[in-house]
């Protein structure tokens, strides 16, 4: 935990908005899709999905096949704590769909399901475009299904089973306009599902990291990924690093306070 806190004063140190850009491409990210205003629709139904698991009474057995919890001790958990505790925060489900439009994404894939939130994002942000996402446990994928279910999301596919496998034979045969990394946090596993990732990728593609100031083995995998040589565009929110392929564009890092 110490680690987390001492990179967050680093980030704020190094750290800019919009007019410490000079790239046109970024700026406009920025201020358009980074700092644009909330809609109020997306707000009612992330506040609605999440409410609904909060409430949720269900314990479930986890199999976590990550880097562990910093909050559970054991596999048995109430589905209000796993989503109080892991999933994705209001400002960055909202800006996950404030992304999906803004860069027309059409398919998507997320490494990490848990109990969906950050997919239903994804989904509800736009009904004609594909989101599949890949989790690990039986489980918690099964309570993410019932949400989907609940909340008429028909666009999301769950793939349940273990990353080493479920991840190549999505990679390998689809293209992705935006993949979200969720799903294991050492370094070693993040590098890997990056590699493998990139025979989906397109000129256009984003893929977007959470967690990269989590420990030191995830923000040294952002730096390997930073300066790989397909990377030409990168942006570290400090909670997630943002990675474009545009060969049209320089290679550039940022690091931007949103």
């Amino acid at each position: 935990m110490f680690f987390i806190f001492t990179e967050y004063f680093k980030f704020l140190r190094r750290s800019t908005n919009q007019h410490g850009v000079h790239s046109p491409f970024v700026y406009d990210f920025v201020t358009k899709c980074l700092y644009s205003k909330v809609n109020s629709v997306d707000k009612v139904f992330f506040r609605k999905f999440k409410k609904r698991l909060l409430e949720s009474k269900e314990e479930i057995v986890v199999k976590d096949l990550g880097a562990g919890s910093r909050v559970f001790k054991g596999n048995m958990r109430s589905v209000s704590q796993i989503v109080k505790v892991a999933s994705i925060k209001q400002k960055y489900g909202l800006l996950l769909m404030r992304l999906i439009p803004y860069l027309k994404i059409s398919s998507s894939l997320e490494i990490g399901t848990s109990l969906g939130v950050a997919s239903s994002c994804m989904g509800f942000a736009d009904s004609t475009a594909k989101v599949i996402t890949l989790e690990g446990c039986e489980n918690t994928a099964h309570v993410a299904k019932e949400q989907f279910d609940f909340f008429n999301l028909k666009n999301i596919e769950v793939v349940v089973g273990e990353f080493d496998t479920t991840l190549p034979e999505n990679t390998n045969n689809n293209s992705f306009d935006l993949i979200f990394f969720d799903g294991n946090h050492t370094k070693e596993a993040t590098l890997k599902y990056f590699r493998e990732s990139l025979a989906s990728k397109h000129n256009d593609s984003v893929f977007v990291f959470d967690d990269i100031h989590w420990n030191s083995e995830m923000f040294e995998a952002w730096q390997e990924i930073k300066k790989h040589k397909e990377v030409t565009v990168t942006i570290d929110t400090f909670q997630w690093g943002i990675v474009f392929f545009r060969e049209e564009q320089k290679k550039e890092h940022f690091t931007i306070r949103i």
